[in-house]
């Protein structure tokens, strides 16, 4: 406690150290709309020495995006994974991830699939950083600005669409002016979900209602509470040619296959997230932002897989998850201006309690958690799971073989202090450091799988509970200085660190000795050139160098390794060419090599990249054609299987006969290319969506 009161006084006090100067005055430059708003301190996106893609509302809808993995696709530096069919998944520069995502700013790093409906913009950075956002962010990461209640508008919005594919959605925004100084706006979304696979079907429900008050005219509070709820299907993919011969590619006369069924094959999702933030403009020049974000997570997923595919025969594995976790996110921030420049002071707590176990499918006939089935071309679909390869009848189950039981509790406590400082009229520096004290605490439950008997192969808990903890104190830093010939163009290089503790990403077990270890450690060199062209362009080019060490046993106790060795440039230009025209172009070449092995990374294409044009061919009409090129790409090892390389074409029209309403077709894969985005592993590919046609009706009044 007395810590925490400390690092509270420690950031109101810079408040009276720049105070004085009442001439000074805050801009109001939070980045939004076009600049990132989670920066701190805030500044425009071309005095940012780093690479950001930022999506707007607008892009979502007319780009037809309805998930994260949609607006990756036309992100350069960023691809997907498959996250096993119930979770975004994101590969950034190399750096996979399944929990650098964020709201607002704070953690939100469960696994499943977010909904976009109450999103202002998402904003992606590239390169490690941990400076803004904490642990994690070590290849990038992702942050969704959520729409808020505005003071003063009156305003609606009704959207629907349905697809080829048999889906629906609709989603209605609202906003009222309740006072003076009091505003109320709801969101809502409700999605029937499909696809062009087989048993593939899903509902999600959402609803976010958001009040921001005006107490007076320089502190506002919002308060907003979400719910979501969420079921889908979970399509593993399918298998690739056999590892010791063959061409190492998906096999496509299996891609109509699906392994699984909606009732072994299943993910569910309760959320409840409550926010409130409080902002306080104490004087011209500086001001206060305490944020307070609650929130528990229920998710389920349960599922069967290929883990094995050779002459026909198809080795199924699968299990049960698990996961109830509870978030307490406290942040305090001071934000001033002064006449060289603005600094910036804050803590963030963080107090997570994370319960999580598994079970592994139990086949009658083996004993365990694997069973075989032929799988040919000429196999019925679906796929029959009650009669395995050799005739036997079979069954599985969830529940009765225990794989691993876990509670953990976290406990993060953060100081940070970043400026930009005006060196001349051309020169910005952009200096910080961000200190964490991150304690751990992992109880793993003993459990005995007993190999004969009545129970065999049936694993549960066995009263050898242990507990493992874990202290880590780190400091990474963050430079960058920027080069401005003109209020236009920018040329930068900058410098970050970010970490990722030995608990890993979703915080179920330090491994082997691994509570030992010291945090994983990545490094960031980026050099580039943006510029803002008159019309609305903006280019921007960027040469990275990343660089991951982490500890390993080495039988001595342990070793620093670099583990990755990454570097690659980017190219994207965005926005608008003249009154009718706009793109939105990205590429980005990547090389990623795991340094113990010598071997590429996995899913990291060598090459990708996209293009999105817009012709406005009048106040009625528009139509865009869009393009992705992802290159081959290594699923698990250098000898292969491998995934293909491909290229997508996408389309869409807008029309709008009155400035209230207007229809839009969506016709993704327009060519009907068949192909294979990520894999989790091999034998477990994904097959991309065939050719769908999505008609939307959006209605604002």
């Amino acid at each position: 406690m007395k810590k925490f009161i400390y690092l509270i006084a420690l950031v109101v006090s810079t408040s009276a150290i720049f105070a004085q100067d009442e001439e000074l005055e805050v801009k109001g430059n939070v980045l939004q709309k076009d600049q990132v708003n989670s920066l701190q301190p805030p500044m425009p996106v071309l005095d940012v020495p780093q690479s950001v893609s930022i999506i707007t509302v607008e892009d979502i809808r007319n780009q037809g995006f309805r998930q994260i993995g949609d607006l990756i696709r036309y992100t350069p530096g960023v691809n997907t994974s498959q996250g096993e069919g119930h979770r975004d998944a994101v590969v950034f520069r190399g750096v996979r991830s399944t929990a650098d995502f964020y709201q607002d700013g704070v953690r939100d790093d469960v696994q499943y699939y977010r909904s976009l409906y109450n999103v202002e913009q998402v904003e992606i950075l590239k390169g490690a950083n941990a400076l803004l956002f904490g642990r994690g962010g070590t290849g990038g990461l992702i942050n969704r600005v959520s729409k808020t209640a505005k003071i003063g508008e009156t305003f609606g919005g009704l959207e629907s669409g349905v697809d080829s594919f048999g889906g629906a959605d609709v989603s209605l925004d609202g906003n009222i002016q309740v006072s003076d100084t009091i505003a109320f706006r709801i969101n809502f979304h409700a999605d029937s979900l499909a696809n062009h696979r087989d048993m593939f079907d899903g509902d999600r429900v959402g609803v976010n209602p958001t009040m921001r008050f005006e107490i007076d005219p320089s502190t506002t509070l919002d308060l907003s509470y979400e719910y979501a709820d969420h079921e889908r299907f979970i399509d593993r993919g399918i298998p690739t040619d056999d590892v010791s011969g063959g061409t190492n590619f998906p096999i496509d006369s299996l891609n109509k296959f699906v392994i699984g069924t909606s009732d072994l094959n299943k993910t569910t999702l309760e959320a409840n997230i409550l926010k409130g933030n409080l902002v306080h403009n104490y004087s011209d020049s500086g001001k206060l932002n305490f944020s307070i974000t609650a929130n528990d997570f229920n998710k389920m997923y349960k599922n069967l897989y290929a883990s094995d595919y050779a002459s026909g025969i198809v080795t199924l594995d699968g299990y049960a998850d698990v996961t109830l976790r509870e978030t307490l996110s406290i942040s305090l921030s001071n934000v001033n201006e002064f006449d060289r420049g603005t600094l910036a002071v804050g803590i963030d707590i963080l107090d997570t309690e994370n319960n999580n176990f598994r079970y592994n499918t139990f086949w009658s006939t083996t004993k365990d958690d694997n069973e075989t089935f032929a799988l040919t071309s000429s196999t019925p679909r679906p796929l029959n799971f009650n009669v395995d390869a050799d005739g036997n009848l079979t069954y599985v189950d969830y529940t009765s073989d225990l794989n691993n039981k876990s509670d953990t509790d976290i406990e993060v406590t953060s100081l940070y202090l970043t400026g930009n400082i005006d060196l001349s009229d051309q020169w910005k520096m952009i200096l910080g450091a961000r200190y964490d004290d991150v304690s751990i605490s992992i109880k793993q439950y003993g459990i005995t799988t007993p190999s004969s008997g009545a129970n065999q192969g049936k694993g549960a808990v066995n009263g050898t509970d242990v507990t493992k903890s874990r202290d880590d104190s780190t400091i990474s830093p963050r430079f960058g200085v920027i080069y401005k010939p003109q209020d236009n163009m920018s040329l930068y290089l900058s410098y970050s660190e970010s970490f990722i503790p030995r608990s890993g990403e979703q915080y179920k077990t330090f491994g082997t000795s691994g509570e030992r270890f010291d945090p994983d450690v990545f490094e960031n060199t980026e050099v580039g050139f943006k510029y803002d062209t008159d019309s609305g362009l903006s280019l921007a080019l960027s040469y990275f160098d990343m660089e991951q060490t982490k500890a390993a046993e080495d039988g001595t106790g342990g070793t620093e390794t670099r583990a990755l060795a990454i570097d690659g440039f980017e190219i994207t230009l965005n926005g608008d060419i003249d009154e009718r025209n706009a793109i939105r172009f990205g590429l980005a070449s990547v090389d990623a090599v795991r340094n113990t092995s010598g071997d590429k990374a996995k899913e990291v294409p060598d090459l990708t990249y996209s293009l999105w044009y817009t012709h406005q061919a009048n106040d009625m009409f528009s139509i865009s054609l869009g393009a992705t090129y992802q290159d081959e790409s290594v699923i698990n090892s250098a000898s292969g299987p491998f995934l293909p390389d491909y290229t997508r074409f996408d389309m869409a029209m807008s029309i709008t006969p009155t400035e209230n309403d207007s229809v839009r077709i969506n016709i993704e894969n327009l060519g009907d290319e068949t192909y294979y985005p990520h894999s989790h592993s091999n034998h477990q590919v994904s097959v991309g969506e065939s050719q769908n046609v999505r008609i939307s009706y959006s209605r604002s009044f």
